[in-house]
Parts: structure tokens; sequence; C-alpha cells
């Protein structure tokens, strides 16, 4: 295996611990908001629809803006248009594009769940990171998604 950087104790140390927490902040979210009925995924899609113009996104662009494949933003779509909190309508500018849209209902909904979410993410992250490390740990995440994607190339 030659030709491979590997990585030193103290990467190797900081790569798993990055591993655990990001696991631990996704499952310590998840638990909250399974309380509300709903899992991080589908909060995650009720937001970015939330912030959209006209609460409402083709299908293509939410599935981008939550990183979900289409297959699987169309089964969690599913479970929320069978709440109420969201349907499926045709594009009216192509009769082949779907936009996902968030009803009034969804919207109360997410209105409701939001600030016991904020909490949550306080006190698994926010809080617990002193100001400099959490300032240190945006720009980092910033240039993790500054990376080109694999099938991007180098």
């Amino acid at each position: 295996m030659t030709g491979v950087q590997w990585l030193d104790e103290n990467q190797q140390r900081i790569w798993r611990t990055w591993l655990r927490a990001t696991h631990r902040i996704e499952s310590y979210l998840d638990a909250d908001l399974r309380r509300d009925g709903l899992d991080l995924a589908e909060y995650e899609i009720l937001v970015t629809l939330s912030e959209a113009p006209d609460r409402q996104l083709r299908m293509s662009e939410l599935a981008h803006a939550v990183s979900q494949s289409r297959s699987r933003l169309t089964h969690t779509i599913k479970r929320l248009e069978s709440r109420g909190h969201a349907e499926r309508i045709n594009c009216i500018d192509d009769g082949r594009g779907v936009l996902a849209s968030l009803t009034p209902t969804g919207m109360d909904f997410l209105e409701q769940v939001a600030p016991g979410h904020v909490a949550a993410v306080r006190r698994i992250m926010i809080d617990a990171i002193p100001p400099t490390d959490l300032a240190a740990l945006g720009r980092a995440c910033e240039a993790i998604l500054d990376v080109p994607d694999y099938d991007e190339g180098p």
C-alpha cells in the first residue's frame, strides 16, 4: 500500500471523534423530534420549504437542498403528505415538474415544534462549544462543503 498518506495518531483521533460527534448530534436531535412525531429529515424538509418562495420547491431542488436522494425524498414527502404537512403539485411551468409545497397545517406544526428543536440544538451543540471553537467549527464545515463532490474529481 505504497503512496497512501495514512492519518497520523492525532488526525485519526480527530477523525473518529468527528464521526462519533456527528452521529451523536443527529441521534440526539432525531430522538428529540420523535417526541413530536417526526424525524430530523422530515423537520429539515419542513424548514427548507418554509424558507422557499411561496413555501414550495421543485422536488429535485428540494432533494439537493436537504441532501437526500430523489427516491428517499419521495418517501419522506409521502409521510408528510399523509399528515397534511406537505403536498405535491404539478409545476405549471412544465407538465413534467413536481413541486413540494408546505401546507398551512405543516407551517402551523413547524411553528409548534421549532422552539423545542432550537432548544435541543443549543443543548447538544451551540451551548456545549465555546464561542471561539464554534466559529472555528463553522469555518471547518465551510471548508468541507467547498470540497468538490467525489464525482467532480479532485
